[in-house]
């Protein structure tokens, strides 16, 4: 796979196999959490807010990966699935991200995405679980269709096709 757009080492390097959660409540609302860092620039302050997602362990299923994120990152567990997305989605790291992340090992990362309802009560939330460092500093639950104008501009056609895909899902 060739990132879009981008030629030279970054048309060269592989990208990085993850998951993501679409968390959804009983009427239809995501979970969003605003990611810690990003702050104090003024550039990012509108585009914090994501969902949970991230790296599949070697030798680690998709759907075991997504549960293990979701618990890293919320602390929840109290989930039954609904949907796995028909496809990986692909997203390239612009210059400057690709630079910082993940030491340049990865052009960008393709992600295979999971929705599930989440059937506990709000007080498992927990954003700090014990043996994780937090990721998100608050959370909401926002309106699927509200997703793609939250995340950072270089996500947003993956996060485009994710709500796509769950539509029937929303509240």
């Amino acid at each position: 796979m060739s990132p879009a757009g981008q030629g030279g080492a970054a048309a060269r390097l592989p990208y990085r196999r993850c998951v993501g959660v679409m968390l959804l409540n009983r009427d239809g609302l995501v979970f969003v959490g605003k990611r810690r860092g990003g702050q104090h620039d003024p550039d990012k302050m509108d585009y914090l807010w994501q969902m949970p997602q991230g790296g599949i362990d070697r030798n680690e299923d998709p759907l075991a990966a997504a549960k293990r994120e979701l618990i890293e990152e919320t602390g929840v567990r109290s989930v039954e699935l609904l949907a796995e997305a028909p496809e990986w989605y692909c997203y390239d790291f612009p210059p400057e991200v690709l630079a910082r992340t993940r030491s340049g090992k990865f052009a960008g990362q393709t992600q295979l995405w999971f929705a599930f309802r989440f059937t506990g009560d709000e007080s498992e939330i927990d954003l700090a679980p014990p043996g994780h460092k937090p990721e998100f500093s608050e959370w909401r639950w926002a309106r699927m269709s509200e997703l793609p104008g939250m995340i950072v501009p270089f996500k947003r056609s993956v996060y485009d096709k994710v709500v796509r895909a769950f539509a029937h899902l929303a509240g």
